[in-house]
């Protein structure tokens, strides 16, 4: 990649009033060596006076950094692997302002929920001197809702894909012509089936495909949690593996910050992720935080201070996205607690996560300088 070359291609447009033409060259050269969000390594990395990449002084080695979106996601590692020592980090959700760090170089962080609180926290940790984040591997653990044709109720499911929900056009489904089956469209899009130009740049990335493999195969044969109120509710679907007993699997997942429930939007989801992957991806979880938590990792990583292959997304369902034959939309969304998802979900996070993260803290010095080939 060019930068000097590109330094003399900016346009003179809006964005040179607002910003030197350097810097606005340099976030096109970073936007330029990117696929699906996946950035190549070498580009606008910060140095200290001594030549070495920023985030490279005294701070605490981290090999695992969990990251949680709120309180009981957070809980269950604390729960199984202290010790802990709290660090306070400035910047952090006053909430949950401190990461917790064990003997064995663990972390947990825990964000605040949303896109907002999520990318704010990431910021905010990855840009303190309290840590050196240069190689460790971040893990997103999280509950979700779920789509039943993927998985179910206490799922766990490594992805591959992070695909925003939320950056699209929307037309109240009541004004939408007769000829599109739901009210979305990508963004300077003319039909629901068009795929958009990605100027946001943070539309779909693509996670480290041989860590997520690496994931799935250690945990793969967990016995995961269940519960009797779980098993009631999947019960009242016709057709596995809603009705099927909880596993761990292999589908994407998909953010935006408003919940939603109902056979359209999930057929909506399900398109826009083959959409915006280039049928690559499958939709199977829905979010609220992973695409601004991967932004804020990238960012970081554009200064060397983390590295973009290190990062894997675990999402475990905690309610169906959708109903069930004869049940509606309405009921579906505002008894999701009923299902009786949430607890097993919680704790399979921590079953299906932790055979990567003890792997990791175990054998180190494999996983030292990159996922290890097996």
């Amino acid at each position: 990649m060019n930068v000097k070359a590109l330094l003399k291609q900016v346009p003179n447009r809006r964005t040179r009033r607002n910003l030197p033409v350097a810097r606005t060259a340099l976030s096109i050269a970073v936007a330029a060596s990117c696929t699906f969000g996946v950035c190549l390594p070498g580009i606008a990395q910060d140095s200290d006076a001594a030549g070495r990449p920023a985030g490279s002084g005294n701070g605490r080695d981290v090999k695992v950094m969990i990251i949680s979106m709120f309180g009981p996601e957070g809980q269950v590692w604390l729960d199984n692997l202290g010790p802990w020592k709290a660090i306070k980090v400035p910047g952090l959700s006053p909430d949950y302002p401190e990461v917790h760090c064990n003997r064995q170089e663990v972390c947990v962080l825990t964000t605040g929920m949303g896109h907002s609180n999520a990318a704010a926290s990431l910021m905010a940790l990855t840009f303190s001197d309290r840590f050196d984040l240069r190689r460790t591997y971040f893990m997103i653990a999280g509950i979700a809702g779920i789509d039943p044709m993927q998985g179910t109720l206490g799922s766990a499911a490594w992805a591959k894909y992070l695909v925003d929900f939320g950056i699209q056009w929307e037309i109240d489904a009541r004004e939408k012509p007769d000829s599109w089956p739901s009210g979305f469209l990508g963004i300077n899009t003319k039909s629901p089936s068009g795929k958009p130009p990605l100027d946001y740049r943070t539309e779909v990335f693509a996670l480290n495909a041989k860590l997520a493999d690496t994931a799935f195969a250690l945990s793969r044969n967990v016995t995961l949690a269940d519960t009797s109120a779980a098993q009631l509710a999947r019960a009242k679907f016709n057709y596995p593996p809603a009705n099927q007993p909880p596993e761990v699997i292999q589908c994407d997942t998909l953010a935006g910050d408003t919940w939603w429930s109902g056979k359209y939007i999930g057929e909506r989801a399900r398109y826009w992720t083959k959409l915006l992957t280039d049928n690559k991806g499958t939709y199977c979880t829905t979010q609220q935080e992973d695409n601004a938590t991967y932004e804020a990792l990238k960012r970081a990583a554009s200064t060397g201070r983390v590295d973009l292959s290190r990062v894997a997304a675990l999402r475990s369902g905690s309610d169906f996205d959708r109903p069930y034959d004869g049940q509606s939309a309405s009921d579906n969304l505002v008894n999701y607690a009923a299902q009786g998802g949430f607890g097993p979900a919680i704790e399979n996070l921590y079953r299906a996560g932790n055979p990567l993260v003890q792997d990791i803290v175990t054998h180190w010095g494999e996983w030292r300088d990159g996922v290890p080939s097996r």
